[in-house]
């Protein structure tokens, strides 16, 4: 079996007792490792009023960390559309589309990252439940091809990036394959959508203007170490914040030695394990066995890794040793 290309999501976590300036250096530094590494691209996520996440504005963060690599692309996994006005976003990602030609990816998502008061903060709308997302990405799409109804978009038009949808239902599969974009879908967080979204994305996608065939990305929770128990050490931290984000007590990533020693009810523990039972964790071979088998469940043509570890140190070797193990003869950092 020929191995697809290997991309990185990053949430600029914020560990307890550290800062954002502190994370978003970090996420730069990882940035300049993946690169040398041979990951084909970065997104930052959107999300908002999160202890533990740092990424709350991803054009921005996407042009510093552009400016910080030469080849690694580098876009958003992705803008939360309902937040924004598709004209800024369309200015925007024209903007870094300008700036770093051809190495920019604007992905799409539905959700609004964040809570109701903050979603109503952000839109300036006492009705957060209105659902304008297709019409909102029609309109955004049309900002980069120049379409007559529209007004200018400058940078935008004549400076697309590339664009995808994301996605952890069948609804966006739906639209995606109708709009005929790339299509990625969110496995590390709804394993559950992952058979019946990606059937139907190829089953009726149309080709388009901006792709002639289905592309579909999967992304998935990886954390790599030397040893299983070690894993699953790093690993204890994310599996405790998932818990107290599902129980509304979120708060900065709690350290490996808090995870440990936090008493799980058993209620709490089969919240945490559900929640957690996609994620591959493990030394290479556990790692890369379970990549191989997502890459043959799904035919994807690339597979995106999320790795939400306490420590930088952690989190860099998790990528270096996924690399090393699922290609061999890429660049080592």
């Amino acid at each position: 079996m020929e191995r697809v290309p290997l991309s990185v999501l990053e949430l600029a976590t914020v560990g307890a007792g550290s800062s954002p300036a502190q994370a978003l250096q970090e996420t730069t530094e990882l940035a300049r490792t993946v690169e040398a590494l041979g990951f084909r691209r970065l997104w930052v996520a959107e999300h908002h009023g999160m202890a533990a996440v740092a990424s709350s504005a991803p054009a921005v963060l996407i042009a510093h960390l552009a400016a910080a690599t030469t080849t690694l692309r580098v876009g958003s996994g992705g803008v939360m559309l309902p937040n924004h006005v598709p004209l800024v976003i369309a200015e925007q990602f024209g903007t870094l589309e300008a700036l770093h030609p051809g190495r920019i990816d604007l992905g799409i998502g539905r959700a609004p990252g964040t809570d109701q008061l903050t979603a109503r903060a952000l839109r300036r709308s006492a009705d957060v439940g209105a659902d304008s997302f297709p019409d909102d990405v029609v309109e955004l799409l049309g900002y980069f091809l120049g379409a007559r109804d529209h007004p200018k978009a400058i940078p935008g038009e004549g400076y697309l990036p590339e664009v995808w949808l994301l996605g952890s239902s069948v609804f966006s599969a739906s639209l995606a394959a109708m709009l005929g974009l790339s299509f990625a879908f969110a496995y590390h967080f709804s394993p559950q959508f992952l058979d019946p979204a990606v059937a139907r994305y190829r089953d009726t996608f149309q080709p388009s203007a901006f792709l002639d065939r289905p592309r579909l990305m999967v992304a998935a929770s990886v954390i790599c170490a030397p040893g299983e128990q070690q894993a699953r050490w790093i690993a204890g931290p994310s599996r405790l914040a998932t818990l107290r984000l599902r129980t509304n007590r979120a708060g900065p990533l709690p350290s490996p030695e808090e995870a440990a020693a936090y008493e799980f009810t058993p209620a709490e523990a089969e919240i945490a394990d559900s929640m957690s039972s996609s994620h591959l964790v493990g030394d290479p071979a556990i790692v890369i066995a379970g990549l191989e088998q997502l890459q043959v469940r799904t035919g994807a043509d690339e597979l995106m890794l999320s790795t939400r570890v306490f420590g930088a140190d952690d989190r860099r070797r998790s990528f270096e040793l996924v690399a090393a193990a699922w290609n061999p003869v890429a660049p080592a950092a």
